[in-house]
């Protein structure tokens, strides 16, 4: 909390974005510095949600999961490849209707805090199963159009082939017979 507290008397560059999840689904909560020649060994990231759950630490370039709160344990996850480039956002899996809230980052020692408003929203089975029959019937519709017009397109072939046969035959005759 003291953590907090700090950060939002001295935070020298503080930013606020709204991140939109599905109760089951995954976001990623955006962190970046930008301190350009971050040294991992000095750089500490506190992510809280609430302003007091612990949902992740980076210490010194380095995981520190043994105080995390035990809602977002393999469900918080980094991007190591990219502290270097001062990206240190997580992305949560699973989301559940709590995960609603708050999230802060606070990267130090240069006190760049980063505030997420995560809202989660509820998907309806009757509307997720709606919206997958109406793309299967477009789908069966399509495929109905397309054997409707291979037909045709068919049927058209075959009286061209037809009356050019006869016409060919019919000519051979009329030449035979002068």
């Amino acid at each position: 909390r003291s953590l907090q507290k700090e950060a939002s008397i001295s935070c020298s560059l503080c930013l606020q974005v709204t991140v939109e999840g599905v109760n089951g689904g995954s976001v990623v909560l955006p962190c970046s510095s930008t301190q350009h020649d971050l040294k991992l060994q000095d750089v500490s990231v506190h992510w809280r949600h609430n302003n007091s759950e612990i949902v992740y630490d980076i210490i010194k370039g380095g995981d520190v999961v043994s105080v995390q709160n035990p809602r977002y344990k393999n469900r918080a996850e980094t991007f190591p490849n990219e502290y270097l480039r001062g990206n240190f956002s997580i992305k949560l899996n699973n989301l559940q209707h709590t995960d609603g809230g708050m999230f802060s980052c606070l990267i130090t020692p240069s006190n760049e805090q980063e505030t997420i408003q995560l809202n989660i929203k509820e998907l309806t089975a009757g509307k997720g199963n709606k919206s997958i029959e109406q793309a299967n019937q477009g789908s069966a519709q399509t495929t109905t159009v397309i054997r409707i017009c291979v037909v045709v397109i068919l049927l058209v072939l075959i009286l061209i082939s037809a009356m050019a046969y006869f016409m060919f035959h019919r000519r051979r005759r009329f030449q035979a017979a002068i």
